[in-house]
């Protein structure tokens, strides 16, 4: 990367007028470097468009803006150019921040900026458009170009880029490309859609900054407290969010996407600070789904963009690292819909200079800078293919409707099923992306079998065919050569190209059966709205026991609802037939006479609320199972749940299950500093939850720390550990948990004796052939090779209170290779376990070696220590909160857990 040195102009330095320290130290630097301005671009700006200085006060590149700043400059820009800017605001983040995005282009192309998206929907489906209406809307429209900065809210430098590109494309009066672009085209620029992570970022580095910035990478600075900028208030991945939705910051985004549907999608980023900067064509693999146009057309804007950096001598690189195989990114999410979706890296600075591995030192207003360059070429890349775009927009959507009614897959069903809350959910996040889903209004057959009303019905002969493909199929295969050089790579010790991971299919994630068929599906149905999930039969007034089946999401929602409001509620551990009608294990019983007179006013809002089944029982008789008074049947306590927080604490896992406990199941989480469970009195708590930890907890908790934790489950606690916190109760210094994790599977002969040659200054002489090469050179005592997302399947152990309400068999995303020892019969229970090596593998990559030792492991485990309950889940369940298929177990772990733990009350 050439330093700022290599650009003439120098940039206009703050006023040392400023009082605070951060201006102050802002300015000593400012005045002492050569940073790149606008200027160097030899443009003549109209002085009718604020400058950022005029508004903020600093150059580009100067500071980091905060997120309020980034709306004041783009509102002062929109009051001066009304005719050229809108805003408009999609949503507010978890901390009430706005969530907003500008259009720009020609008054002409603004005024009718609805007609835009009118006729972008009119392209969309062919079914309904003709080729020849096609062709007149291909010669008129403006196509939009969106440009997505800041996602990742410590990649800081693409939200300054923006206002940047806002400033060019409004005040230039020099650049030939400017006027084509906002005659010919729409730019939509969405300069922040993580504005809680970017504050969080400047609030820490502006309160390690001092005299002048540090390029140190040793200076607190650059270095981040937990948790980081990177994530949303919960501290979710909001490149990973997409296709799931769970957050308001990508819904909100993903709904503008889908109104406007862009013909070309850029995600802005930054990456490591040692590299240069990535643009596309993408790294393999490819998703096969995609089109051949849209990988092709990605070289159109790499050339784009390989003539600015070669205009001005700034290094770059393509198709490595990003690949275009997992859905889920802003980056690829839009691309099923026809779009050409790119993301951008730009080594970081994380802060505003930084020295690199070879002692050169990057500014931040250089990373701006080429960030501003990428977004214009990508803009003049659409200004000057703008029919061809279009054109295979529409054509993307002619070759989707065609391939859906063809081949071995024409459509899905989604049979109703015992937990129908999950499929009513599915149907419903489908159509929120533009899917078009029926739900069956009558039985019918299909397919060779007989499936009942309220089963969904999803053709493929529409435009979201390789969406539907991408999401519902239980595969989506890599290549076969890209695979095979994979596993090379891995046999050798050295890293694969898997950037994540490689099993998403939605069925799966939710835990409900799903069919394909090879033809066109011909029934009935209403079409589901979106986001709409369909309301149950409301309840009758009982005079006994209002029942609730467990087993669907929307039964825990309900569960802590009651607890939270303070009712009696009691819960079987086994399944009971009442009424004609069998309940399975888990199901709650809420009796008239422990409750308030409003009690079926209650719940009938509950119901509505939740959509959870709820039935009035009119009498107490149970004609198998447990009776309503049985030892089996417990009753359900409103537990305080505490969580580990922070270091050494997996941000991730952190945030994903206290979203999952608090927003999806409606329950209070209380996150307690791991530095204060060394010491601290958890009396008031009934649950401890121990997130992933790639360091572990045993040294940050300290000896006398986990003997504290031990002594609070004797007393009648519930310990739950997620995916690598296992680690600590299988520590045998712990004695939390009678199991042990195991070093990688070797190979090698049984007469290997390494232990004792590696005492030996010399070992007796060996031949080797290619066989034996290969199992001298094995790794010994290794851990087990990296799993970077599969999704294994895992049998359940009905005998369990833990089982109650859960499917016989589960789906677990796998992304950390840890495996434990099964427990021994006296030891405790594995609750679930892996399956066999020939089926552990559900969807997705998985080594050999990992599918061999995987085999008939604990992914569940439970063992009774005094009067509490320990718990591990050796996979994360909340993982980005797409396991809702796991939500059941989990609720158990927690709610039932501590309806089984015996403490003093």
């Amino acid at each position: 990367m050439k330093s700022a040195l290599a650009f003439a102009a120098l940039r206009r330095v703050l006023s040392y007028s400023a009082v605070s320290v951060v201006t102050f130290a802002l300015t000593v630097f400012f005045a002492q470097a050569s940073i790149a301005d606008t200027t160097w671009l030899k443009d003549d700006y109209d002085p009718a468009i604020p400058t950022l200085s005029t508004v903020l006060g600093y150059q580009s590149g100067e500071r980091i803006t905060w997120s309020h700043d980034v709306r004041r400059y783009f509102d002062a820009l929109a009051m001066a150019a009304p005719k050229r800017v809108r805003i408009v605001e999609y949503g507010r983040s978890w901390e009430g921040r706005q969530l907003f995005y500008v259009v720009i282009s020609s008054p002409e192309n603004i005024a009718n900026s609805a007609a835009t998206r009118e006729g972008m929907h009119a392209l969309r489906d062919p079914r309904s458009t003709s080729s020849a209406q096609a062709e007149s809307l291909i010669k008129d429209l403006a196509p939009v170009t969106w440009l997505a900065y800041g996602v990742h809210g410590n990649e800081i430098s693409s939200t300054d880029a923006a206002m940047m590109t806002a400033y060019h494309l409004l005040a230039s009066r020099q650049d030939a490309r400017v006027d084509e672009i906002l005659e010919n085209t729409t730019v939509i620029l969405n300069p922040m859609q993580n504005p809680d992570g970017r504050d969080r970022f400047i609030h820490r580095f502006e309160s390690a900054l001092g005299l002048e910035p540090s390029s140190d990478r040793l200076s607190a600075e650059h270095n981040e407290p937990w948790p980081s900028g990177r994530t949303n208030h919960y501290l979710f991945d909001l490149n990973r969010d997409w296709f799931i939705r769970s957050q308001p910051e990508t819904r909100g985004h993903a709904d503008a996407v889908l109104e406007w549907l862009p013909v070309a999608f850029v995600d802005l980023h930054e990456m490591g600070s040692d590299s240069t900067y990535y643009f596309a064509p993408e790294a393999v693999p490819y998703n096969p789904h995609l089109a051949a146009d849209q990988s092709a057309s990605l070289e159109l804007f790499g050339r784009t963009n390989a003539r600015w950096f070669d205009e001005f001598g700034i290094d770059y690189f393509t198709r490595e690292v990003y690949d275009a195989f997992y859905p889920g990114y802003g980056a690829s999410w839009p691309a099923y819909f026809g779009s050409i979706a790119m993301t951008y890296e730009q080594a970081s600075a994380r802060g505003l200079l930084v020295r690199q591995y070879d002692g050169e030192e990057l500014p931040y207003a250089d990373t701006v800078r080429n960030h501003f360059l990428t977004s214009l070429g990508t803009l003049e890349t659409v200004a000057m293919n703008r029919e061809k775009f279009l054109r295979d927009f529409y054509n993307y959507q002619q070759t989707a409707v065609s391939e859906g009614g063809k081949g071995d897959v024409q459509a899905y069903i989604v049979p109703a099923q015992n937990d129908q809350n999950a499929v009513d959910r599915l149907g419903a996040l489908l159509a929120s992306q533009g899917v078009e889903v029926g739900r069956a209004t009558e039985s019918f057959r299909a397919c060779g079998a007989d499936f009942s009303e309220d089963s969904l019905v999803i053709n493929l002969d529409q435009p979201a065919k390789r969406f539907l493909r991408t999401l519902m199929d239980k595969e989506t295969p890599m290549d076969p050569e890209f695979v095979a050089e994979q596993v090379r790579l891995n046999d050798k010790n050295l890293p694969d190209g898997m950037y994540d991971i490689t099993a998403w299919s939605l069925p799966m994630l939710l835990n409900v059966e799903s069919v394909s068929c090879a033809q066109r599906v011909s029934v009935n149905v209403e079409s589901i709205e979106p986001g709409i999930v369909a309301m149950p039969d409301l309840p009758a007034k009982a005079s006994v026991s209002y029942l609730v089946p467990w087993g669907e999401r929307s039964a825990v929602q309900l569960l802590s609802r009651a607890l939270r409001d303070g009712l009696a509620v009691k819960s079987s551990d086994k399944p009971f037939v009442n009424g004609g009608t069998t309940y399975p294990g888990g199901t709650l019983i809420i009796d008239v006479a422990d409750n308030p007179e409003n009690l079926h006013e209650q719940l009938l809002s509950y119901v509505q609320e939740t959509k959870a089944r709820v039935f009035a029982a009119n009498d107490s008789w149970v004609s198998d199972g447990p009776s309503f008074g049985s030892r089996k049947v417990v009753r359900m306590n409103a537990p305080r749940i505490a969580l580990a927080w922070d270091e050494p604490v997996s941000q991730y896992s952190a945030g994903n299950f206290r979203f999952v406990v608090e927003r999806q199941f409606g329950y209070p989480v209380t996150a307690i500093r791991v530095e204060q469970l060394r010491k601290a009195d958890l009396s008031r708590y009934q649950v401890l939850v121990l997130p992933d930890s790639s360091d572990g907890y045993a040294d940050a908790l300290g000896k006398a720390g986990v003997e504290r934790l031990r002594d609070w489950v004797d007393r009648g606690g519930v310990l739950i550990s997620l995916a690598r916190a296992t680690r600590l109760l299988a520590d045998p210094d712990a004695d939390l948990l009678a199991t042990r994790r195991e070093y990688r599977l070797e190979f090698l002969s049984e007469d290997e004796d390494d232990e004792a040659d590696s005492e030996l200054k010399r070992v007796p002489g060996t031949a080797l052939d290619e066989q034996a090469f290969e199992v001298a050179t094995e790794s010994r005592e290794a851990n087990p090779d990296g799993i970077g997302g599969a999704q294994l399947r895992a049998t359940v152990d009905e005998d369990h209170w833990l089982a109650a309400g859960v499917a016989p068999q589960l789906h677990v995303l796998a992304r950390n290779s840890d495996v434990y020892t099964p427990l021994r019969l006296n030891d405790g229970v594995n609750i679930a376990s892996f399956a066999s090596a020939d089926s552990v593998l559900a969807s997705g990559h998985l080594w050999d070696r990992n599918r061999r030792q995987l085999a008939y492991k604990p992914f569940v485990m439970a063992h009774k220590l005094g009067k509490g309950q320990v718990i591990a889940f050796t996979q994360d369940p909340t993982v980005r909160a797409y396991q809702e298929g796991l939500n059941v177990i989990l609720a158990n772990a927690i709610f039932r857990g501590a309806a089984h733990a015996r403490p003093l009350r």
